[in-house]
């Protein structure tokens, strides 16, 4: 590992990892755990030059990106996902790793996000994953079973700037901190509600949320 921290500090994240998976009742193999810690590794590194994200710390990234996207797994249960404003590659590449037989699509317009995630795609040899460098609305003729986002937008504005990305069946995940009535009164013009999950995120005492919505029937 490249961290610039001891041995023994590399060693407590990946025993905080494994804990973590076990805490979110996931099954993780020993080459998923290597790959989520290699993930973990090339961040911090190259946060250093690129300002990728605003955690900086090895611990914050892998609670509030590793694990904090990885406590949705078991929610997704479709073939085909986008992970829309994806940033560095969050939620995108964590799921990804744990669900090799799922398709994901990880759309971003800023460029050097977009480059660390398909350095990450060829390191980790991530072949269900695809990158798209572009905004949302140059994004077409194309649609996914699914589309999820963390801390991208409001509702209203997930569903209004990715609708024609959807199929007609399909669901929008987001991910959010605090459960807000009136986001969701605001979405419910063009979608509805169909599931509220709340989170629990090992080593985060703050609320998480995953909101699911489908198109008005």
């Amino acid at each position: 590992m490249e961290f610039d921290v001891s041995d023994r500090q590399v060693g407590d994240l990946t025993e905080k990892l494994s804990d973590g998976i076990k805490q979110l009742e996931l099954n993780a193999t020993r080459v998923q755990q290597k790959k989520l810690m290699s993930l973990l590794e090339q961040l911090v590194k190259w946060n250093k030059t690129y300002n990728l994200t605003a955690i900086k710390s090895p611990m914050e990234g892998l609670t509030l990106h590793l694990l904090d996207s990885l406590a949705v797994v078991p929610f997704i249960r479709h073939n085909n996902l986008l992970d829309v404003g994806t940033g560095a590659g969050f939620p995108g590449l964590p799921l990804a790793i744990m669900l090799p037989k799922v398709k994901f699509t990880l759309l971003d317009s800023n460029s050097k996000k977009i480059r660390f995630i398909r350095q990450q795609i060829h390191t980790l040899k991530l072949d269900n994953v695809e990158v798209v460098h572009s905004r949302v609305e140059q994004l077409q003729n194309i649609k996914f079973d699914a589309i999820i986002s963390r801390a991208f937008a409001s509702l209203l504005d997930m569903v209004n700037l990715t609708e024609h990305l959807l199929v007609a069946k399909g669901s929008w995940f987001a991910m959010k901190g605090r459960y807000l009535k009136e986001e969701i009164q605001q979405a419910s013009i063009k979608a509805q509600e169909v599931a509220h999950h709340p989170l629990s995120i090992p080593r985060l005492d703050a609320e998480r949320s995953l909101i699911e919505l489908k198109f008005r029937s």
